[in-house]
Order: C-alpha cells, then sequence, then structure tokens
C-alpha cells in the first residue's frame, strides 16, 4: 500500500481509469459512498480527491446526477481581453442559448451604484439581472447596471430574445473596457441561479464598458467555475 495521503491515493485511481480509457469522457464515475466502502475511508476524504480532479478539469459534477468524466473542450469559453455577446458565442460552440430574466427595473444610485458608474447619488440607473444558458445549462449570471441617459431604450428591450450585451454594443458602441477576474465562495443566491454543487468554484468577472469618455455600464458576470473558462491571446511585437 502506498504511504501517500488516502486521498491522493482514491485521486489517482479515478485518474489513472481516466487515462487508461476505462472511464471514457461521459462516463459516470463510481459514487462518493460507493468509494467510500471501497477504500474504506471517509466521505470527506473521498470528496477531497474528486474536489481536486473536478478543479483540474477532469471530472464534472451535475446536481442530482453525479459526477462524470470530462475534458478541457466540455468547458465553455469566452475571451478575456475582448466583449462578445454570449448568444454568439453558444451558438458558434454548437450550443442552443436561452435566457432567463429575473430583475429588469429602474433603480436611483446609492453611494455603491454611483461608485460603479461614476455618476451622482440619486442618478436614474437602469438595473437588469439575466441566466444565460447553454443547452439548457446556466452558465452565466448577469447583474448589470446602465447609466439610463446613455441607454433610455434599455428597459424597453426583451432579453430573451436579443443580449444586453448586443443591445448596448448597437447603442453606445465600445470605446474602453474594464476586467476584474477572481474566484470567490458564491453565496446561497448566485449558487441557485447557476445550480452549483455544494463544493463547485465560482468564476466572477467584474466588467466596466465605455463608448467614448461616457462610462455606460457596469455588470458582474458569475461562471460555474467547472463549465466556465476565459482566455485571452496577447500578440508580442
Amino acid at each position: 500500500m502506498s504511504n501517500s495521503p488516502l486521498y491522493l491515493q482514491i485521486k489517482k485511481y479515478i485518474n489513472d481509469k481516466i487515462e487508461s480509457g476505462q472511464w471514457p469522457i461521459g462516463h459516470r464515475i463510481t459514487t462518493e459512498i460507493e468509494l467510500t466502502k471501497q477504500f474504506n475511508v471517509s466521505r470527506m476524504t473521498v470528496n477531497k480527491a474528486i474536489r481536486d480532479l473536478v478543479a483540474e478539469g477532469k471530472l464534472q459534477r451535475r446536481p442530482r446526477l453525479g459526477t462524470f468524466v470530462c475534458s478541457n473542450e466540455d468547458k465553455a469559453e469566452s475571451p478575456l481581453l475582448d466583449i462578445r455577446n454570449i448568444a454568439e458565442e453558444v451558438a458558434h460552440r454548437g450550443k442552443s442559448y436561452s435566457s432567463k430574466v429575473v430583475t429588469q427595473t429602474a433603480l436611483q444610485a446609492d453611494e455603491t451604484i454611483a461608485t460603479k458608474l461614476g455618476v451622482m447619488l440619486g442618478t436614474a440607473v437602469f438595473y437588469s439581472e439575466i441566466i444565460h444558458f447553454e443547452d439548457k445549462s446556466p452558465i452565466q449570471y448577469e447583474l448589470r447596471w446602465v447609466n439610463a441617459a446613455y441607454a433610455p431604450g434599455y428597459l424597453e428591450q426583451d432579453f430573451t430574445e436579443i443580449t444586453p450585451n448586443q443591445y448596448l454594443s448597437q447603442n453606445c458602441p465600445l470605446s474602453a473596457i474594464e476586467h476584474t477576474v477572481e474566484a470567490i465562495v458564491a453565496d446561497d443566491h448566485v449558487r441557485s441561479a447557476l445550480k452549483l454543487g455544494a463544493n463547485e468554484p465560482c468564476l466572477l468577472l467584474n466588467r466596466r464598458t465605455w463608448s467614448q469618455d461616457k462610462l455606460v455600464s457596469s455588470a458582474l458576470l458569475y461562471h460555474p467555475g467547472t463549465r466556465y473558462k476565459l482566455s485571452s491571446k496577447v500578440l508580442l511585437s
């Protein structure tokens, strides 16, 4: 028996099954309870091994269905240094896009919102919450604040037919973007919207966009870490 920690032995066992082809892409692996019995260890030990492989992109948890072998190609992907319409991204991958509008309303900017949009307290602001789906699986939960002065028709849009990105790009041509990305522990609201598993990581993209010298929009874009990745390409002279 190896002297390595038990969770690493279990991780190696699962990884060997994947690498050998015994468990191909799309295969549902042995359940945590079965692995607990097989290795005579605690559920926590098995869970640690599986979490590591999920984080490495080799396994994917599907709530109420189980844990499946996957590849990095199974993850939806967006460019980090560019802004693209998520509906077009999904269609480009040969998948079916849909969305659910949770909230679409007018607000007066409080201190937090005023800071996000660089406006005075009490300024008219539009706000929307939208869940974006790829093949009926949620891949992005979008919270967006928009300066009403620059996009007066925002609340009149049907965002199940057109995305906020598409509308804003047509009416406020993009001139600059600001991005920050971080891995977070999602709160219950975000976890429910994205159908995240108990230990599934969450990726948060904080984005602000300008049209000429006007700060038009600020958005928080949440993604399931095991089903989504961001990429960038930089050309060096």
